[in-house]
C-alpha cells in the first residue's frame, strides 16, 4: 500500500530538497497558491522579509 505524500500533487519545479533534506518551495509554487504566508521563505515573489534576521551578524 503507497503512502499518500503531500508532495504528490507539485510538479517538478515548483519544489526542491535542500541539502539538509527539506523541501523547499520556489517561486512559481508560491505565486500559485497565491497569498504570502509571511514565514520567510526563501523564494517569496511577495517581497516578505522577516526582521530581526542577520545572515551574519557581527560579533564585537
Amino acid at each position: 500500500m503507497k503512502e499518500f505524500s503531500k508532495i504528490d500533487h507539485l510538479e517538478e519545479d515548483e519544489y526542491y530538497y535542500s541539502a539538509e533534506g527539506y523541501i523547499v518551495f520556489t517561486e512559481k509554487y508560491l505565486l500559485k497558491r497565491g497569498y504570502c504566508c509571511q514565514n520567510g521563505c526563501k523564494h517569496c515573489p511577495y517581497g516578505f522579509k522577516k526582521q530581526g534576521l542577520k545572515s551574519n551578524p557581527k560579533k564585537k
